[in-house]
């Protein structure tokens, strides 16, 4: 099985808030958008903590978050893994996406949040040994993929706890 590869930042320089996820799904990768799952919550969170319509074309919802000051990315620039779980990603097979560049060239991110476990393991194991992240606060939240059995209105609460941080 070959190494499968996210995408580009979703970002402006005036980002605040980065989340980072692991990498996309299957579905996520064949529709090459962040989150393309219909049962993933991550759309339906940002649509009600940002107010907008969660059904908007990608590219709309893209500038929403943008408007907002959110940027995302994943963690992970490639890996090896079968099907769409995290758990399935094959050791060894992990190469970080250059974060620390990333936060260089974005100096106004003052919040990372990492969606989910291994986005934020994948983050300790492989960019914060590179990085100064004194000036940054750093959170991990419940997944938002389908997979996280949590119920909506917790994964939202936590959500939204984190995200009004700079508010």
């Amino acid at each position: 099985m070959s190494a499968i590869t996210s995408f580009a930042a979703l970002a402006d320089k005036s980002a605040q808030i980065l989340i980072l996820g692991s990498m996309p799904s299957l579905t996520s990768l064949k529709a090459q958008q962040y989150y393309a799952h219909p049962r993933n919550s991550f759309w339906p969170i940002m649509a009600s903590l940002y107010a907008f319509d969660a059904n908007l074309k990608y590219d709309f919802k893209v500038q929403n978050l943008m408007m907002h000051q959110v940027a995302v990315w994943d963690v992970l620039q490639s890996c090896i893994r079968h099907g769409s779980l995290d758990s399935a990603i094959v050791n060894g097979s992990r190469v970080a996406n250059d974060v620390g560049l990333f936060l260089q060239q974005h100096p106004n991110i003052k919040l990372v949040c990492f969606n989910g476990a291994e986005a934020e393991t994948s983050f300790k194991r492989f960019v914060l040994t590179q990085i100064d992240v004194k000036n940054l606060k750093l959170t991990r939240l419940p997944s938002t993929s389908p997979a996280n059995t949590q119920s909506f209105a917790q994964k939202q609460a936590a959500w939204a706890a984190a995200l009004t941080f700079l508010e």
